[in-house]
């Protein structure tokens, strides 16, 4: 009975999980992205699909949407960060580039306003 009682415990605690996104990119460097103009251009041609990816970027790039569209909420507060730090960079760096990838992942704008309120929240 005991052991059936902690599998019970056990799946409920799985099932309760929050779905995240994978993590095994959560120690990307965002600010030595950000830094380099050059490569951030190079990521942004992976998203818009006018350029190669890296297999980071690949990743990257199938993400974006769920992202944007649930104002990323399947993002540990780590990729919250991460997401905030590179979307300041192409804002602030390549606004021609950001303008483009916002048209292409949102070109009616539906998203915008919880994708700000992502954007400007603090968690």
């Amino acid at each position: 009975m005991k052991s059936l009682l902690i599998l019970c415990l056990v799946i409920a605690a799985v099932w309760a999980r929050p779905e995240t996104y994978d993590t095994r990119y959560d120690d990307f460097d965002a600010e030595t992205l950000v830094e380099n103009v050059r490569l951030l251009k190079a990521y942004g041609h992976c998203f818009l699909g006018t350029g190669p990816c890296t297999p980071e970027g690949s990743d990257f790039k199938k993400t974006i949407p769920d992202a944007l569209r649930t104002g990323c909420g399947k993002c540990t507060a780590k990729q919250r960060h991460l997401i905030r730090v590179v979307v300041q960079g192409f804002r602030s760096k390549t606004p021609d580039l950001w303008q483009q990838l916002v048209k292409k992942e949102d070109p009616n704008g539906q998203y915008k306003e919880i994708f700000t309120r992502f954007l400007n929240g603090s968690d």
